[in-house]
């Protein structure tokens, strides 16, 4: 898979303006704070997360903080963004949280 270039990250930001570029660990990647309400909220988004994850082959960081889940996502074998990252936030962004 192809990192992608700043003006197509741009273009592809545009689409899901929730998610912000964000460096994690010395990987650049995009980020969403979903707000869940409560810990079991946030368990539940995590787990319908980690589903889709799972069929995409493509496997986020996610940090749970009650009241809030955050999704970090990048191509780690691609060093950089691709368009699986932008994929999966779609599907996520779907789902709510």
């Amino acid at each position: 898979m192809e990192v992608l270039t700043d003006q197509e990250i741009d273009g592809l930001l545009a689409k899901l303006p929730e998610w912000k570029r964000e460096d994690h660990h010395g990987q650049h990647g995009i980020a969403r704070t979903f707000t869940t309400g409560n810990f079991l909220a946030g368990l539940g988004f995590v787990t319908r997360v980690a589903v889709l994850a799972e069929a995409a082959n493509h496997h986020p960081d996610i940090v749970l903080r009650y009241p809030r889940v955050t999704v970090f996502l990048t191509t780690h074998d691609a060093g950089g963004l691709t368009q699986k990252d932008f994929d999966l936030a779609g599907q996520i962004d779907r789902l709510g949280a």
